[in-house]
């Protein structure tokens, strides 16, 4: 820990500290608040998760919606990386792929505000057509 020397510091001290002690309560009762998960495997890295991840964490300050932030490992959807597994309450998650910035902002501007589905879901289940 790094020393306090001035009155500065002791304040960027306490938000730091105020925003690890934020997440700490929102991760025990997750299921009441939205729920984003940004794959972090290699090919999402590669693919820029890093980047949209902390884009999430502001524009979901900016907007003042209350959500829990995390990453996750490879959600085996390496082909749409960045991905993100959005969970709003009472909701089943929804896995949204290759999600750039402009993504980002309608994801929580509609989806999670307003619930309306946007596009760029990757579908949970599906049948494969049988040809012969």
């Amino acid at each position: 820990m790094n020393k306090v020397k001035t009155l500065d510091d002791l304040r960027k001290m306490r938000e730091s500290l105020r925003s690890t002690l934020d997440i700490r309560e929102k991760s025990n009762h997750p299921e009441q608040i939205v729920q984003i998960k940004v794959s972090m495997a290699t090919c999402g890295i590669a693919a820029g998760a890093k980047e949209i991840m902390s884009y999430f964490i502001k524009a979901l300050e900016r907007e003042r919606v209350d959500a829990l932030v995390t990453q996750t490992g490879c959600m085996g959807l390496c082909y749409a990386e960045p991905t993100v597994e959005v969970t709003v309450p009472g909701k089943e998650p929804i896995v949204f792929g290759h999600v750039k910035r402009e993504r980002v902002d309608e994801i929580i501007n509609k989806y999670i505000q307003q619930g309306i589905l946007v596009d760029g879901i990757i579908p949970v289940t599906y049948t494969a057509i049988k040809t012969d």
